[in-house]
């Protein structure tokens, strides 16, 4: 199955952050905050067009869809396409969670710090990755959201990976993908 798990989908960050809102009483009541964007703007599924994704070496006929509802309020949108040379998937995800909230999701860890194309970031790996065979890139996106560039190898061809994890694969494509994100 080529479909990328992506960890960081769907609710696994949703963090809620107590803060004090209105007073009763004179007493702060706590409320939670969440991010004022809705729903992601940005839709890598229909926003990267075939030739910038030819341009990077991945696939535009190879897509997949992990997550683009038609309809509704969505924290993410996220598409992957296998690399023309490579057996391995290149995700691109959009979401209106911020990067900050990536700390607190222990489903991630190994985090290091990484400027893309002048935008501060972030490479780190799924908790539990004992074959090594998938990596993040995380840059910041407009309206404090994220982007994440995913590279995951198969685990059918986890023989033949040039690195485990692919953190500087996905650098490369996340460099190669900037431009075309919005800032």
């Amino acid at each position: 199955m080529r479909r990328i798990a992506v960890v960081v989908a769907a609710g696994a960050l949703t963090v809620g952050v107590a803060a004090c809102g209105e007073t009763t009483d004179g007493t702060p009541a706590a409320q939670e905050e969440t991010s004022s964007q809705t729903t992601v703007q940005f839709n890598p599924c229909e926003d990267l067009s075939a030739d910038v994704l030819s341009s990077v070496g991945l696939d535009p006929a190879s897509e997949n869809t992990s997550i683009n509802p038609p309809t509704g309020d969505t924290q993410w949108r996220i598409c992957d396409w296998t690399a023309v040379d490579s057996p391995y998937a290149v995700g691109v995800a959009a979401s209106t969670l911020s990067q900050d909230s990536l700390a607190s999701n222990p489903a991630v860890t190994g985090f290091r710090d990484v400027t893309i194309n002048g935008r501060q970031g972030l490479t780190y790996v799924p908790a539990k990755n004992d074959n090594q065979l998938r990596c993040y890139v995380s840059i910041p996106a407009e309206h404090d959201g994220m982007y994440n560039i995913i590279v995951d190898w198969p685990y059918s061809k986890k023989d033949s990976a040039t690195e485990k994890p692919p953190c500087a694969t996905a650098v490369r494509y996340a460099e190669a993908l900037e431009p075309h994100l919005p800032k």
